[in-house]
């Protein structure tokens, strides 16, 4: 058996199967990475599959940058019932059925939640209420009334045409519902279960998600199953990572710097401002190495975050 040594700095993109929650996932990629120091950047819930970013060492200092990114998601709206928690997990609230709904009130609903909206979080939510998680509230007998939030859903696109079922099983068994498959993408904070109950709402026949799997995060979309890192990992015996440097390049725009430029960012001090955008961090590299995230201020570059101190 190869001797296991501690995994890098850098990202790691799992394909997060269904089932397991995503601090399942840092578990396990902790014990492939031989370190505690792993965080991930976007939680998905047990029944959500697919890209799940997490960073490794001083690669987790990048993960607020990527949570707030835009991320993309395809799922299964199911119209006609309702549920405690606006998915297949929870219990029927509603079984009004949805047979009657016509391809065009559908398409009318969708339509409407496209583009800057304002929306109410599920009240199974990760959000804190008065310092406790809405869903330990809500588990615990609570009624939780969340505010609406600003988010924007650029992309809401019915991918295939519906397709009307009889439930087989919780939740609504026995009702004849209408399973709509769609393409999302929304900005950070965007709950897809609220989208479903709230095109089910508009419909008049209630509705939630019955599967949603998340395709990209910002541009990085490739990911890999837990099985094949284990694999990896065991094959090399160190966990591979995305470079923190090639990891930044996919997130941000990258300044090249020179030596003298690395120096003084090294030392948390100001460089010159080329043509760099000032609206996202910037990824400053130097032989290869991710130096520090910088962020423009008119005719300068500063600091945000230093990487690599002058020296090291």
């Amino acid at each position: 058996m190869t001797e296991r040594l501690t995994a890098a700095d850098g990202l790691v993109v799992v394909d997060k199967p269904q089932g397991i929650s995503s601090h399942d996932v840092v578990a396990r990629v902790r014990r492939l990475a031989a370190t505690r120091k792993v965080g991930h950047a976007g939680t998905l819930d047990p029944m959500a599959t697919g890209v799940l970013v997490l960073g490794v060492g001083r690669a987790t200092r990048l993960l607020t940058y990527l949570v707030g990114v835009d991320k993309e998601y395809l799922a299964t709206i199911r119209l006609g019932v309702a549920t405690t928690t606006d998915d297949a997990d929870g219990e029927a609230l509603t079984t009004l059925g949805a047979a009657e709904v016509a391809d065009a009130d559908i398409a009318t609903a969708v339509r409407a939640l496209t583009g800057p909206i304002s929306q109410v979080p599920s009240a199974v939510s990760a959000i804190k209420v008065d310092g406790k998680r809405a869903y330990a509230r809500v588990r615990a007998g609570e009624k939780i009334d969340l505010p609406p939030r600003p988010v924007t859903i650029h992309a809401f696109d019915i991918d295939v045409a519906r397709r009307t079922v009889v439930v087989d099983g919780a939740p609504g068994a026995g009702t004849q519902v209408v399973d709509v498959d769609v393409r999302v993408v929304c900005s950070s904070g965007t709950y897809v279960r609220a989208l479903a109950r709230d095109v089910g709402a508009a419909l008049g026949v209630g509705g939630h998600l019955t599967r949603l799997r998340r395709t990209r995060v910002g541009s990085i979309a490739h990911a890999v199953t837990l099985d094949q890192l284990a694999e990896a990992t065991e094959e090399h015996g160190q966990m591979p990572v995305l470079a923190m440097a090639e990891a930044a390049a996919t997130m941000f725009p990258v300044r090249r710097l020179d030596a003298a430029e690395a120096t003084e960012l090294g030392h948390g001090r100001f460089i010159g401002a080329h043509d760099e955008p000032a609206d996202q961090p910037v990824a400053a590299v130097h032989d290869g190495r991710l130096v520090a995230l910088v962020e423009r201020r008119r005719s300068e570059l500063r600091p945000v975050i230093v990487l690599v101190p002058a020296g090291a």
